[in-house]
């Protein structure tokens, strides 16, 4: 008699399939500007969509700018940001004034947008302590310079909400890369298990720099890492703002309302190199990659949008590009005025209260510049 065949106690291929199939990449807008999923437009007037889409042109007119700045050695560090209008601004344009900002180094655009003053965006940019020095009423941190750190910070903040009974949270951002990181896992399990006040967003441009994605990680999407932390998880077509708007004003409602933090991961692209650092696109990325995601270029899908709706124009956006080329010569101007940081007002910016040593070599350069 023939031995029956043991059953596996596990189908582990299969386990993973259905985990997969949990995360579907969410919609509004495809790429050529057309409603595909009706039911989940949000209710944005027709002034808000405008602002909207103002918001992102002047985005990308500062790319634009900030790259040129650069160039002429008149900006210091820059991460561009071209192709992430959409994931970057539609997401902060669910924001209240009230809640709290935690940028990396490529989300100078949410800052400013959230009350940042152009020049001292500039300011930070060149690496002046100006640029740090941020309004008391400006609920934010300076761009964190170290991969992931910020998700760690921001679940203190969303923490410190919790506590205090608030309706606001905290946003933060980071990259595919970010999410490789030991903090990212940190910030969102701690953030979970105390049901804090955060909305965690990883901007998937494809490439940690020029690391591609499928090789930081088995994970077929980078949300599911949410489950581990027992919160929700969503991936959002990154370059569809009403979508991003859609998911990110869910979300905020969801954690303010004392539910616990979201990760949501927008799958979007950054046109230009990863920062204007040294890197080469062109030898981690092909032209028919980059082809295709021009094809889904979030001010080009809006746009279509909005003129189909009759709400925006040739005219409209030139007028705005005019204004944002203007509001950028005045606050480099304004930047070019902030006196540049001498040796001592580094070591005066060292320690709060300065030990002998540092009040020494204070008086020696002091010595020097007076000279």
């Amino acid at each position: 008699m023939a031995k029956a065949k043991k059953q596996k106690p596990i189908d582990f291929k299969a386990l993973m399939e259905k985990v997969d199939a949990d995360f579907p990449t969410f919609q509004i807008l495809d790429k050529d500007g057309k409603i595909v999923n009706e039911d989940a437009v949000p209710d944005l007037s027709d002034d808000e969509l405008v602002e909207l889409m103002t918001r992102m042109v002047w985005s990308r007119v500062l790319d634009q700018r900030s790259t040129a700045l650069n160039r002429q050695g008149r900006l210091g560090f820059f991460a561009p940001t071209a192709g992430q209008e959409a994931s970057q601004l539609a997401s902060q344009f669910a924001m209240d004034k009230e809640d709290y900002l935690l940028p990396g180094y490529r989300d100078v655009p949410q800052l400013v947008q959230h009350g940042l003053p152009l020049t001292e965006a500039f300011l930070w940019s060149r690496g002046h302590v100006a640029g740090n020095h941020y309004a008391p009423e400006l609920n934010a941190l300076p761009p964190q310079i170290i991969i992931g750190a910020q998700y760690i910070q921001a679940a203190g903040v969303a923490l410190g909400m919790k506590k205090r009974g608030k309706k606001n949270v905290v946003f933060t951002y980071t990259g595919d890369g970010g999410s490789s990181q030991g903090d990212f896992y940190e910030a969102i399990n701690f953030a979970g298990a105390y049901h804090a006040n955060g909305v965690f967003i990883i901007q998937n441009n494809g490439f940690a720099i020029s690391t591609p994605r499928e090789k930081q990680t088995a994970a077929k999407t980078l949300a599911q890492k949410a489950v581990a932390a027992g919160i929700p998880g969503i991936v959002v077509d990154g370059m569809d703002p009403l979508a991003v708007y859609a998911i990110a004003k869910e979300a905020r409602e969801w954690s303010a309302n004392g539910n616990g933090p979201v990760l949501i991961e927008t799958l979007t692209y950054r046109y230009g190199p990863h920062t204007l650092s040294g890197d080469d696109p062109t030898r981690y990325r092909s032209k028919d990659m980059d082809d295709e995601w021009v094809q889904k270029d979030p001010l080009v899908r809006f746009r279509k949008y909005l003129e189909d709706k009759g709400l925006w124009s040739e005219e409209k956006e030139n007028e705005v590009i005019e204004k944002t080329k203007e509001e950028i010569k005045v606050a480099i101007a304004e930047a070019d005025k902030v006196p540049k940081q001498k040796v001592s007002d580094f070591l005066k910016n060292m320690f709060e209260v300065q030990p002998q040593n540092i009040k020494e070599q204070i008086a020696f350069y002091e010595a020097k510049e007076s000279k």
